[in-house]
């Protein structure tokens, strides 16, 4: 009877979510927000809450994160992640104080202590580069100047959370100062190996993996990125980071094919994850932190619009292609709430995942906008500040007056 009633409420939950996909994508909509819905309305106080297959949705969940974490670190070679930094890392240092600071001000201002602190700052900082890559291709903009500097900052972040996982596992974990820094000392040196080892020996272990038949390349990808997200989070060093490790290390023709294999899982699960965050966040506890959701919200979509813009002067970009660039980057979505899920699941502060859902809710709807109409509106203000004056014709009446004279 068991077993039945988790197939149901499950099927359900799959049928339900490839619903909503559709609908938002009739919309051009991201459909992160809906899953998110769905999740609080069958979750903790909601519409109709689930029993029998929570357990299961959460494994799910988690399968989902690493997946994600899987895909992203397979869209670069260990190469481009090594040039990129070289060349743009002042605008991710820009990146990083401009939206990171308020997300840990915040957190401080409403007395929730430095732990949540740095949990926030990094909901904040870290924009949605699955949103944004979306928003890009419907705008028709992939091939534009501004583009790579927009890919380049969401690089950064990605490298960013490589470094920032560890410390947020770390903190949540209530590991002291020396636990702490053994933990990270680990993920970074687990990171530079793979870097170092991807760069001279890649091809190698591509080779490895490589297989004509896709049901093996699938099995052996997935099977070993499972294997080294369980390693790495018994070392206390966050699944995630490991499944970003091993994306780095894979190159050419088997990172394509895996990415080709892969997104429809990442997809499914990625989505279970959103529902899986939603189940735990009881809707009554998020008006009362949507003022400051929506306050923070609008300071950090201003500074993300900041950071594109100084991104894209440095690159020599125009004008235009600034508040394009700043436009583009406001959207947040997966990555945040994977880091909020951390401090969720530690019980660090009950509030901080209704304002996380709320502040993500907010951002994933208004960067498209943004993304849109930051460039003709800023371009519209800027003409009109800059337009000439119309002549003062009654400070020349005298002069008419005189020559008629």
């Amino acid at each position: 009877m068991h077993s039945a009633v988790l197939l149901i409420e499950f099927g359900s939950i799959i049928l339900g979510l490839g619903l909503l996909g559709r609908f938002a994508a009739r919309f051009r909509l991201s459909p992160i927000p809906l899953y998110l819905l769905a999740g609080l309305a069958f979750g903790e106080g909601g519409l109709l809450p689930l029993g029998a297959s929570e357990e299961f949705v959460s494994i799910g969940a988690e399968i989902g994160v690493i997946l994600l974490l899987l895909m992203l670190g397979l869209e670069y070679s260990a190469g481009d992640l090594v040039t990129n930094l070289k060349a743009h890392y002042p605008s991710g240092l820009v990146d990083g104080a401009l939206n990171a600071l308020p997300g840990a001000a915040a957190a401080l201002l409403l007395g929730w202590g430095p732990v949540a602190a740095v949990v926030l700052a990094g909901v904040t900082w870290i924009s949605s580069s699955g949103v944004i890559a979306k928003v890009l291709g419907d705008l028709g903009r992939v091939g534009n100047r501004e583009t790579p500097v927009i890919l380049s900052v969401l690089v950064l972040e990605d490298l960013a959370m490589a470094v920032y996982l560890p410390i947020v596992t770390a903190l949540v974990a209530g590991a002291g100062l020396l636990a702490g820094s053994l933990t990270l000392a680990i993920a970074l040196g687990a990171a530079g190996l793979v870097l170092f080892t991807a760069v001279r020996y890649g091809r190698l272990i591509s080779r490895f993996v490589s297989s004509d038949d896709p049901e093996k390349l699938l099995l052996v990808v997935l099977g070993l990125t499972i294997l080294v997200a369980g390693v790495a989070q018994q070392l206390q060093v966050s699944a995630a980071v490991g499944a970003f490790l091993v994306g780095i290390a894979l190159s050419g023709e088997v990172a394509e094919g895996a990415h080709t294999l892969l997104s429809p899982l990442r997809d499914l699960f990625a989505a279970v994850f959103f529902v899986f965050f939603g189940l735990h966040t009881d809707p009554a506890s998020i008006p009362p932190v949507l003022l400051p959701a929506l306050a923070l919200a609008l300071v950090t979509a201003a500074t993300k619009i900041a950071t594109g813009y100084w991104a894209a002067r440095r690159a020599g970009i125009s004008p235009k292609g600034r508040w394009r660039a700043g436009g583009a980057l406001v959207a947040r979505g997966e990555f945040s709430i994977v880091i909020a899920g951390l401090a969720v699941s530690a019980g660090i502060e009950p509030s901080l995942g209704p304002l996380a859902t709320a502040y993500v809710l907010i951002l994933v709807i208004l960067g498209p906008l943004t993304a849109r109409y930051t460039e003709p509106l800023a371009t519209k203000l800027t003409a009109h500040r800059d337009s000439p004056r119309p002549p003062d014709t009654k400070s020349r009446l005298p002069e008419a007056s005189v020559d008629s004279a």
